[in-house]
Order: C-alpha cells, then structure tokens, then sequence
C-alpha cells in the first residue's frame, strides 16, 4: 500500500485530502507544516514515504523551501497544491523538482487521480520495492544511448564519463520524460506525444510544465557534461542519436 504524506496548514483541507485518498486505497499521513514533511521524509526507513503532497504556502517553512531541502536528499515524488494561481510559483515549484502540480481549489478525485499517475511512473511502493521479480514477468530492458543508460527496474539514470559512472538525480516525471526521448532517439516528439508517452493519454499537462522539466533533464545532463536533448522550434524535442 503506497505511502502519502499531506503537508498543510488547513486542517480542514487534510481531511478532505486524506479522507480521498485513503478511500483511493493510500496510506496517509499528515503534518502542518514545511518543517515536518522534511523531518518525515528525512527519517526514512523509519516510515518510508512514496509521495508527498505539499501545500506552498504554510507556517514554519513553505513548500517551496520544503521541496528544495527534501530533494537535496531524496527524489520521493512530490505533488504541489497551492491557493495561488501564478505561473512563477508553478514554475518554480517543477524546478525544484516537483512532479505536478494542483491549485485550490481542486477537485480531490482529480488529485487522486493525478497521484496515481505519479505513482505508476514511480513504480511499485518503497516496501515492495526489493521483492523479487515474478518469474513470469521479464524485467524491462534497460535503454542505453552512448554513454546514457536508464534502468527502469532499478530506476536510475547513469552516465559513463572519463571519471567512471555517475548517476543522474532524476525525478520520477523527469525519468519518464526520458525514457519516452530514449525509446526512439532520433523522433521529433510533440509537446502532446511526448506527454502521451510518458503519462498516458487523456493525461494533460500545460506546455510551460513540460517545459520546465525538459530544462531540468538539461540541467542534469549538462552537469555531466552533456547536452542530448534538442528542441525541434515549432515542433517539440527529441534526443540526439
């Protein structure tokens, strides 16, 4: 059973979220502010989380420095709900390494149904996460273009370089991202198809959003002294073959 934490200062508001999601099958925990969700998911094996849902703006410590100190540490999916509608926010919120993002009010059928997309990307729950394969279902073959390799069963993104292998901190949407550009190097995507691939379809997500995590995977790679992804203008992107 996927564990969520729902970081807000509404009481009334974490028990409408907690009361969807727990009725959605999740286990959910709550906390009132920025400095908790970070000491929770800090605390790790103690309770292992798989998804946070964090407010912006709370007393202690908002969301948005909650988000930063929490993946200085961990890529544990985050999902933003905030009661501004500004762009900045949203923005920046996805690059600090958001998953998505909701704002108030909101339908919470449409939050569970955004945290179960999130999750599917993610994969199986952190406490089933080291069983062992069944032996009727092959793993997924790793995909690997030059030095880039993506491993969705272990979901990591490596990179082979002069000082050996370097791991890239890829989120769970980022990693999704990814993997749809590494299926088919060389394919200009859509802004729609590359969403499709990664989410699903009927999936939507605004073109500012994808944008903000296409300049994330960028970042990472040109940290490792890489620059695979390419913008197609008027099209999309796709990865350099």
């Amino acid at each position: 059973m996927p564990r969520i934490l729902v970081a807000d200062d509404d009481p009334h508001l974490r028990e409408v979220v907690a009361f969807a999601l727990t009725k959605a099958g999740f286990d959910v925990s709550e906390v009132s502010d920025g400095r908790a969700a970070v000491s929770v998911v800090a605390e790790g094996s103690a309770l292992p989380i798989d998804l946070v849902v964090l407010d912006i703006v709370m007393p202690e410590m908002d969301g948005i420095e909650a988000c930063r100190r929490i993946r200085a540490r961990s890529r544990v999916p985050i999902v933003f709900l905030s009661s501004r509608d500004e762009e900045f926010d949203r923005v920046l919120g996805l690059e600090l390494g958001a998953d998505d993002y909701l704002t108030k009010p909101f339908s919470p059928r449409e939050l569970v149904a955004r945290v179960r997309a999130v999750l599917r990307r993610a994969g199986p729950p952190t406490a089933a996460a080291s069983a062992p394969p069944s032996p009727e279902t092959p793993a997924p073959t790793a995909l690997i273009l030059g030095p880039i390799r993506l491993d969705p069963v272990e979901h990591r993104v490596t990179v082979e370089g002069a000082a050996g292998v370097v791991e890239l901190p890829f989120t769970v949407t980022e990693f999704a991202l990814l993997q749809a550009l590494m299926a088919r190097p060389g394919k200009v995507y859509t802004r729609d198809e590359l969403t499709d691939a990664a989410y699903g379809e009927r999936y939507h997500l605004s073109d500012r959003t994808l944008d903000s995590h296409i300049r994330r995977i960028r970042a990472h790679f040109r940290d490792a002294g890489l620059d695979p992804v390419e913008t197609v203008h008027g099209l999309g992107y796709r990865l350099r073959k």
